[in-house]
């Protein structure tokens, strides 16, 4: 088929999308494979295996009793933000015993998101320590489950020791429009964060 002139000149001027790889990371049973299920555009990828009985002595169910599964590799979804920007979600998993895998899972991405469930609180701590010692950019966004006591973003931040500059939000995981606010937020936080990172070498 043969382009017109004005319809190759629209063409030619197409640009890719900028793409970019966000974290999800969180204590175990805190909500990151819902979260990037609820987003995804495409069919999210899995690695989840259930839950047995070896596995009890190492992995800690108060709180999330009903829970069957559990990820053991990581969850990957994609959502389009806009015509110039994609993301690459890349959910972590939450037990310990899997955490050799986030160094890997780590390389090359912008931001994180460290999800939190108010009734494992503590969970969050060691997901903060680590993006704060590899000074990558992070948000916390509190998973708000039904039967969990809902807490102000400020109290939250106090409760984790978190930075001034470190955003604080409530989502809802199982909302799309709820998880894409708390994307958005992540990439805006870290792309000020490059940005004053940059400033000293321009002056």
């Amino acid at each position: 088929m043969v382009l017109g002139r004005s319809e190759r000149r629209r063409r030619s001027s197409a640009v890719d999308p900028t793409t970019l790889k966000i974290l999800v990371a969180g204590g175990f049973g805190v909500g990151k494979t819902t979260l990037v299920g609820a987003v995804s555009e495409i069919k999210p990828l899995r690695t989840e295996e259930r839950l047995t009985e070896a596995g009890r002595p190492v992995d800690d169910l108060d709180g999330v009793e009903s829970k069957t599964t559990t990820t053991v590799a990581m969850d990957f979804g994609r959502i389009t933000v806009n015509d110039a920007l994609v993301l690459y979600l890349f959910g972590t998993p939450g037990q310990d015993r899997f955490w050799f895998l986030w160094d890997e899972l780590a390389l090359g991405a912008l931001g994180a998101v460290v999800l939190a469930d108010t009734r494992r609180l503590a969970d969050s701590f060691a997901a903060v320590d680590y993006f704060e010692r590899r000074g990558l950019p992070f948000t916390v966004a509190v998973n708000c489950f039904d039967d969990a006591e809902q807490y102000p973003p400020e109290t939250v931040r106090e409760a984790l020791d978190l930075d001034d500059e470190v955003p604080v939000l409530l989502c809802d995981a199982r909302s799309k429009e709820s998880v894409r606010d708390v994307l958005i937020t992540v990439v805006r936080h870290a792309m000020r964060i490059s940005a004053e990172q940059r400033e000293p070498a321009l002056s």
